[in-house]
């Protein structure tokens, strides 16, 4: 495979672009069970990659990659985004750093890339980052999970007061 830093830079900004709007088209409709599962479960065909051989990590790399993925850079997702109940709809609430934590996420994936592109193969280097993601969106997605059945359950605790729902005078 052919790959240069132009290239590969170019590439990582089309797709940081493609995220940041697919977060905010995420965020201005209604939270189904189908679209908190469906990422993890398309993006599961890519283990696929496995099959070909120059994509191949030993396993303990791979579990590493997946771990620190699920465990470190989970983090932040987990801290910024959350359902909450919004006009009789669950809806994504996130914070104000949901953003910045999107971007240098993606950043530090970016510059360790150039690191592990003087060991690893182009192919290896991307089976690697596609596990660190995958760890990432899945334990991402899994507390979304969790908490959309909370909410649906109706055993969920309310969501907070919108202004508008505050009582006058406070």
């Amino acid at each position: 495979m052919v790959s240069t830093p132009a290239l590969t830079a170019l590439v990582s900004l089309v797709g940081l672009a493609g995220v940041l709007t697919g977060r905010v088209r995420e965020g201005r409709t209604a939270v189904t069970l189908k679209k908190i599962v469906m990422p993890p479960l398309g993006m599961a065909t890519g283990f696929c990659m496995f099959f070909y051989p120059p994509c191949r990590v030993p396993f303990l790399w791979g579990l590493a990659a997946f771990l620190i993925g699920a465990l470190i850079f989970a983090l932040p997702l987990l801290l910024t985004s959350d359902l909450h109940l919004h006009n009789g709809e669950i809806r994504m609430k996130r914070s104000s750093a949901f953003f910045a934590v999107i971007i240098v996420l993606a950043v530090v994936r970016w510059a360790a890339r150039g690191y592990f592109d003087s060991f690893l193969s182009l192919e290896q280097t991307g089976a690697i980052f596609y596990l660190l993601a995958f760890g990432m969106i899945l334990r991402w997605r899994l507390k979304l999970l969790l908490a959309y059945r909370a909410l649906t359950s109706g055993h969920a605790i309310p969501a907070a007061q919108t202004p508008e729902q505050a009582p006058a005078g406070k």
